[in-house]
């Protein structure tokens, strides 16, 4: 398991390989062992800061997003052997129709919950594409009436307008969530 000091997700770019000395260096000399287990090391290092880099992808289709959460407080050595970070999903909703008028949309999300499913995070923006106007969901304003609220159960998203939001037609929503 990797150790705090490696969630930075940074490569080294000092690895510094003289050709020159890499070209003459006997393959049954002890300096060639050495440089294979460097770089070895160094691939492993490489992969390590890879997979616990956040995955910039937004797939319609439940996947993991490399984002690791602290082992599960419900497990203790009686239930597992060994405590393990726990991965989190993403799943994206493309939801082209528009937002409610002072009313609530109802979309299904399609996420098998179980009584381990823990959301991490639930938000959206929605396109006003012929106005050009682009807002955050959830959406806080001064005026109560204006601010969108969005909320999901164990079947669908909720997203409920305060005010006619019918111009914005085209709406991200990302679910972030565990599933242990």
């Amino acid at each position: 398991m990797a150790t705090s000091s490696q969630y930075g997700s940074y490569v080294p770019t000092n690895f510094i390989w003289d050709i020159q000395q890499l070209q003459q260096t006997d393959i049954k000399s002890p300096e060639f062992k050495e440089l294979l287990v460097r770089m070895y090391q160094n691939i492993g290092l490489m992969a390590t800061v890879l997979n616990v880099k956040d995955t910039g992808i937004y797939d319609t289709n439940e996947s993991v997003n490399s984002q690791m959460y602290f082992s599960n407080p419900a497990n203790n050595s009686s239930t597992v052997v060994s405590p393990a970070l726990r991965n989190v999903y993403r799943k994206v909703i493309n939801y082209t129709t528009a937002l409610p008028n002072t009313n609530t949309a109802t979309i299904p999300h399609g996420i098998i919950c179980t009584t381990s499913t823990t959301f991490t995070r639930i938000y959206a923006t929605a396109s006003d594409q012929s106005g050009f106007n682009y807002i955050p969901i959830p959406y806080a304003s001064p005026t109560a009436a204006h601010s969108i609220e969005i909320r999901v159960d164990n079947t669908n998203v909720y997203i409920i307008t305060g005010s006619n939001r019918s111009n914005f037609t085209q709406t991200y929503i990302v679910l972030e969530y565990l599933q242990n």
